[in-house]
């Protein structure tokens, strides 16, 4: 399952993640991991959540950023849910790689049953189809 925050950058979707995140880890019977841009969101997040600052980690494209996530989800055999802040940032897509980008993520979501909750800097109307028909919240 995938679950999208859209919204133009300033709009409160961080905010709006990192209080899904820390709502959900206390009725999580499996790990959860915040990815994000920056470790600037620490000490926002509740100590079971596992915080990855993408930016440490030499990713250029969006095919090794699906790597990165599956090497994250191999380690972790119990991941229930992964929250991806600044997703076309952290995921290096170039501007007509979102609707491969979604396949890729349902692929992965579906075969190792786990949600991911991404927050995209973009208005809703900007967004492909298969990203619109995704969205919970639009800011």
């Amino acid at each position: 399952m995938i679950e999208i925050i859209a919204g133009e950058k300033g709009k409160g979707k961080t905010k709006y993640l990192l209080d899904k995140v820390n709502r959900t880890v206390k009725t999580a019977k499996g790990s959860i991991v915040y990815l994000d841009k920056s470790p600037k969101h620490m000490y926002e997040l509740n100590n079971r959540i596992r915080l990855i600052d993408v930016a440490e980690y030499p990713i250029s494209n969006c095919d090794e950023f699906m790597g990165f996530l599956c090497g994250i989800l191999s380690q972790d055999h119990d991941m229930e849910e992964m929250y991806l802040d600044s997703f076309l940032t952290i995921s290096s897509l170039k501007e007509d790689e979102m609707t491969y980008a979604i396949k890729k993520l349902d692929i992965i979501s579906e075969k190792f049953s786990v949600k991911f909750v991404l927050s995209v800097s973009k208005d809703e109307k900007d967004l492909p189809e298969c990203a619109r028909a995704r969205i919970i919240l639009s800011l």
